[in-house]
């Protein structure tokens, strides 16, 4: 079978064995795999925090089973990490914290023609079956909204809130739609790509500002009567991002520390301002059943559109122009299809 793995730092094409199942395990055939930014710092050696497997985002069809309730022919969603649910960690409301969380993962990972997962991520519902109205292209969707899901849950969106959002990439515009699902009053997005500043009005921003030609924290104040916005979210990992998510918040305000930033960045920031005016900074990283529960709800209800977000689709053969569309900066969503 065809499969992208890591070797040496670089995304290879390569023929491997179909993986054999152990009991609990399950085959699946790739439908589609959304590819996350996570994956190219991985293929950059930028992003440490989990093993080099490349694909976690994937939909797809059962071709093999050892469970009774999952059956060959089931569409489903695969979700690579999954904690115990049973130390301290997951039991104090940490779950992503979990020793165990990435230790588990996909094998050989989501860019393949088939993917084993492991009978431990399967037996702690890291499989759900996705209902007829939900496309394999939605289903490469349910791990980021997931995140997302998780991450709002954290931070905490109040009705009427206006929230900001520093980065829109496919992420960001998760966080847009899912704080409009959340029934904030008012939306702004913040970027340096023009294509980004501009595609953000296609999916329901209200104000989507270009970093590079305006003050962004002033605009931000200007457009919330001096105020600043109730949450920040910040959904990249620079220090400039972060520092203006910071800085354009209110007073009493809150921030989530969203997209991950590099070993080491450190940010040059007056820290007696955070009790000043009492900002709360919250961080989010990852998600875990529940979450992934209700992200596969609210896309079968239709509650939010995430194919608006898809700009491209390349077949799993062209990983590597995927790639170098993703890296250009002049798409949102690229999912990988087999």
């Amino acid at each position: 079978m065809k499969s992208i793995v890591l070797e040496n730092g670089k995304a290879v094409l390569k023929e491997l064995p179909i993986p054999k199942l152990q009991e609990g395990d399950v085959l699946v055939k790739m439908k589609a795999c959304g590819l996350c930014g996570t994956d190219i710092e991985k293929m950059c050696g930028q992003y440490t925090a989990s093993q080099p497997i490349l694909g976690h985002e994937p939909a797809g069809i059962i071709a093999e089973s050892t469970v009774d309730w999952l059956k060959p022919g089931d569409r489903v969603f695969a979700h690579h990490h999954v904690p115990c649910y049973e130390c301290y960690y997951c039991k104090k409301g940490s779950p992503t914290m979990c020793p165990y969380y990435r230790k588990t993962n996909l094998d050989p990972g989501g860019f393949s023609e088939y993917f084993r997962v492991p009978a431990w991520n399967v037996k702690r519902g890291g499989i759900l079956k996705l209902p007829v109205n939900v496309s394999f292209d939605e289903g490469a969707f349910i791990e980021p909204l997931a995140t997302v899901i998780r991450a709002q849950r954290r931070v905490r969106i109040d009705e009427g809130d206006t929230i900001f959002i520093v980065g829109a990439g496919p992420m960001g515009l998760l966080h847009a739609m899912m704080a409009k699902v959340n029934k904030a009053d008012s939306i702004i997005t913040s970027d340096i790509s023009d294509f980004r500043v501009e595609f953000a009005y296609k999916i329901g921003v209200d104000y989507s500002l270009n970093s590079k030609k305006v003050d962004v924290v002033e605009e931000v104040r200007k457009l919330t009567d001096g105020r600043g916005a109730d949450v920040s979210i910040i959904a990249a990992g620079s220090p400039s991002a972060i520092l203006t998510g910071l800085k354009a918040v209110r007073r009493g305000g809150r921030v989530l520390l969203f997209g991950v930033p590099y070993k080491g960045t450190i940010l040059n920031y007056d820290i007696s301002d955070l009790l000043n005016n009492e900002i709360s900074i919250i961080s989010s990283n990852a998600a875990v059943e529940e979450d992934t529960r209700e992200a596969l709800n609210l896309l079968a209800l239709k509650k939010i559109d995430v194919t608006k977000l898809i700009t491209h689709r390349f077949p799993l053969t062209e990983f590597e122009n995927a790639v170098r569309v993703a890296k250009e900066g002049n798409s949102i969503k690229v999912i990988i299809y087999d």
